[in-house]
């Protein structure tokens, strides 16, 4: 017991010399040895050592401890490359650390999502480079931010020829600050207001300077397999790569068809079109709950009902932040809706009313089906993401864990591909995404057996466990559960 100690004391001792910065001189390496390495190609495990040499991995292979060498035991662990996050919203964290993002992996955030992004873009990207953040950050420009620089509060239209060639000058701007493409989030205000000759004339923009186009479909639910030929015929007209962010079948009704959907994505490639997704594993989402009105008709009873009976369900809606009556905040709507001795298409209607007097809501909501989701992460094309922040739902602390542990049917180095590679494919990033010489040593090492998603819908910032190590540019930002306060982060630009 007492070597066992004193074995794990100098094995702290060792990662705690690295994490003071006793390798930044550049004659110093780093081993990490005795790992079972799945390099996110998708092929099986082997066993074996990497040397790395500044932010880069210099070496792999059945390696022998150099003079230069710091040593980081794996004791068998796997190491895989730095989890890429596609869709997410962590940049909504305060803590440079991005400790949500890191205690699951996580060495990658592309943000700017869902049509929405900071802006101007380059002055983002200066203030990184100079303050950088424990992961590596990527962004999108968003159409819905573009939009309303444009067009101000009088957005609720078709945009004008004028409008349009105001937007893509801004457009390039981003571009050219270095913008990964175009989002759009076409199911929000104010996208859902543009026409498809809108976005397919940005999308020609962003396909100039060989950027990508993601998108929150115009409608995931009622109009699903309309949105997916929209999506098509953008891919197709401004001939650019398309994702369709965080997929889902989010209609009863829908339910048990991903196979038949998958086949629309199937020919479109085919037929030429560069169409991927992405997708978190959950059955919960996130977000306003105005998003259930298409129509925006808030007062119509109707509307409130059938998205109650076939979007999602009262009981099935957690009311997750409601300035309006903080009270509220961890209920269901039908508990609200009893307390209130009310139906609950009466209170969900009440609720939006009330917000739009004291602004600021959010919900968490049941509209997916576990065979479907487990159906779509199947799909060759399909990388996983978080769609998650620092608060509110799990998916913030626990997606890629939560993946890892899941039945799927998949073997982990399939798993491993979709959360690294796939991922890193899908949006065309250089560089990243596999344990390669001369790729960025972006790592993660983690216990399989033991690899566990902790954060619940009642507690939704709990870390996961099982995530030993990450390394971020060479650099260690997590260990021992907890961040190291190292920020090694980079921007990952188009233009590199």
């Amino acid at each position: 017991m007492k070597l066992e100690f004193i074995k794990t004391a100098l094995q702290f001792l060792a990662i705690s010399l690295l994490l003071i910065g006793c390798v930044q001189d550049s004659e110093k390496t780093i081993l990490i040895k005795n790992a079972s390495i799945i390099d996110g190609s998708g092929t099986p495990p082997f066993r074996a050592s990497v040397r790395i040499r500044n932010d880069k991995i210099a070496d792999i292979g059945g390696l022998k401890p150099l003079a230069s060498d710091s040593v980081i035991d794996a004791r068998g662990l796997i190491l895989s490359p730095g989890f890429i996050d596609s869709h997410s919203h962590h940049d909504r964290d305060t803590l440079r650390t991005m400790d949500a993002a890191i205690s699951q992996g996580i060495t990658t955030i592309i943000v700017g999502q869902d049509g929405y992004s900071q802006w101007p873009l380059g002055s983002v990207f200066d203030s990184l480079n100079n303050t950088p953040l424990s992961v590596n950050l990527g962004s999108y420009a968003g159409h819905g931010k573009i939009r309303i620089l444009v067009m101000g509060d009088d957005y609720k239209r078709k945009a004008s020829s004028v409008e349009i060639d105001s937007m893509k000058s801004l457009l390039k701007q981003a571009m050219e600050a270095g913008a990964l493409g175009l989002s759009t989030g076409l199911e929000y205000d104010p996208g859902i207001y543009s026409t498809t000759g809108e976005v397919i004339e940005l999308a020609k923009v962003t396909s100039s300077y060989n950027g990508t186009y993601i998108s929150h479909l115009r409608s995931e639910d009622v109009g699903l397999e309309k949105s997916i030929e929209e999506i098509i015929r953008i891919g197709q007209e401004a001939q650019i790569p398309v994702q369709i962010s965080h997929f889902k079948l989010a209609r009863r009704s829908l339910w048990k068809q991903a196979g038949k959907i998958l086949k629309m994505l199937d020919s479109a490639r085919t037929a030429g079109i560069n169409i991927t997704a992405d997708i978190y594993p959950y059955e919960y989402w996130q977000s306003t709950m105005r998003v259930l009105f298409p129509q925006r008709d808030f007062d119509n009873r109707t509307s409130a009902e059938f998205a109650l009976n076939e979007l999602t369900s009262p009981e099935g809606m957690i009311i997750s932040r409601f300035n309006a009556e903080p009270s509220y905040e961890g209920k269901t709507l039908d508990e609200i809706a009893k307390e209130r001795n009310e139906e609950p298409a009466v209170t969900y209607m009440e609720l939006i009313r009330m917000s739009e007097e004291i602004p600021g809501e959010s919900i968490i909501a049941k509209s997916m089906d576990s065979d479907d989701i487990r159906t779509i992460l199947q799909w060759p094309f399909t990388n996983l993401c978080s769609d998650g922040a620092p608060s509110g739902h799990p998916r913030g602390w626990g997606a890629f864990p939560k993946y890892l542990a899941m039945k799927t049917g998949d073997r982990l180095p399939e798993k491993i591909k979709k959360m690294t590679s796939q991922a890193a494919t899908n949006l065309r990033l250089d560089s990243i995404g596999v344990i390669k010489k001369g790729y960025y040593a972006d790592l993660v090492l983690f216990d399989r057996d033991n690899v566990k998603d902790n954060a619940t819908y009642e507690k939704s910032n709990l870390r996961a466990t099982g995530i030993k190590l990450v390394m971020v540019s060479g650099k260690v930002v997590y260990y021992d559960q907890k961040p190291t306060g190292i920020f090694s982060g980079r921007i990952i630009d188009r233009k590199e």
